[in-house]
């Protein structure tokens, strides 16, 4: 295989990831832009999400459709019951009351999870073929264009919810202001727990798919981890900047693992994006489609 191709080959494999990774930064997009605060327990949701999947199909025997469908409304009923006992309370707090609070929720989830459905690691078969597909110098991996079509498609539907539809101005005018918002008369509480249910969605979407690509066990909670520099690079309340984010950090590893780990003998995929997030940080801290917030004293 020539420079060129190789080339080629870790761009296109960049890309496929890179909206995978998206999908789960939408997740934290959406409780940001209905809450203003960052859920630290989005990788959570997705190990959630995947244990419930993988054990629908392989310990209670189910079919697909309903171990996803099993997924979705439990992640669904999740975010519900969430926001109603816990993030209710914590409306008008300031944003660092929430960010602790998912924190707190982080590790509780990542504790019972397992404790509850199943330990070890389990598989998550899904009906696509595992050979890659051969388009001239390229493999692609059945899972990762599947999971990149799913990406697109929640993608466009969410970026038209917000722009477009009453109920997501709504969302984004509670993010800006929650006491502005409930002056004039927007229901605050129903459009948090409406952002963490559509949190829950794209979670279980994202764990049945990471699921497959990794395994399910409590390691898959590191994927909302290796999401966060796309949100920092992308800007937390852009559903574009998901996009962007996620394309650059995917191409970043890739690039990474194909021309400096044979040298380094590994492991620069992993803190790659770090090192990318916190220059970012550095130069444009609040993303490249995030909103710059200007405070006079």
């Amino acid at each position: 295989m020539g420079d060129w191709q190789f080339t080629v080959l870790l761009l296109s494999n960049g890309v496929l990831i890179g909206l995978m990774y998206s999908l789960i930064a939408l997740g934290f997009v959406l409780v940001y832009k209905a809450t203003d605060a960052i859920n630290f327990a989005q990788g959570e949701f997705v190990m959630i999400s995947g244990f419930v999947a993988a054990a629908g199909l392989m310990v209670w025997g189910t079919p697909l459709w309903l171990a996803v469908a099993l997924a979705l409304g439990g992640m669904i009923v999740l975010g519900f019951a969430l926001e109603r006992v816990m993030l209710r309370r914590l409306i008008g707090r300031p944003v660092i009351a929430v960010v602790m609070a998912t924190i707190g929720l982080a590790s509780i989830l990542r504790g019972v999870g397992p404790f509850t459905i199943f330990s070890g690691t389990k598989p998550l078969p899904l009906p696509i073929r595992e050979e890659p597909f051969l388009v001239g110098p390229l493999f692609i991996p059945p899972i990762q264009l599947l999971g990149a079509g799913v990406s697109i498609g929640f993608l466009a539907a969410f970026g038209w919810f917000f722009l477009k539809s009453r109920k997501g101005i709504a969302m984004r005018a509670v993010a800006d202001n929650q006491q502005v918002a409930l002056a004039m008369g927007i229901n605050v509480e129903r459009y948090f727990g409406v952002a963490w249910a559509m949190t829950g969605i794209v979670s279980a979407l994202g764990g049945v798919l990471w699921g497959n690509l990794l395994g399910v066990d409590v390691n898959l909670a590191l994927v909302g981890f290796k999401v966060f520099p796309v949100v920092i690079l992308g800007g937390l309340d852009s559903i574009p900047g998901a996009i962007v984010g996620g394309l650059i950090v995917g191409i970043v590893e890739n690039m990474a693992a194909g021309y400096i780990d044979p040298y380094v003998g590994g492991g620069t995929k992993d803190f790659a994006p770090y090192v990318l997030m916190i220059a970012a940080l550095m130069v444009r801290p609040y993303g490249i489609f995030g909103k710059k917030i200007i405070e006079r004293i």
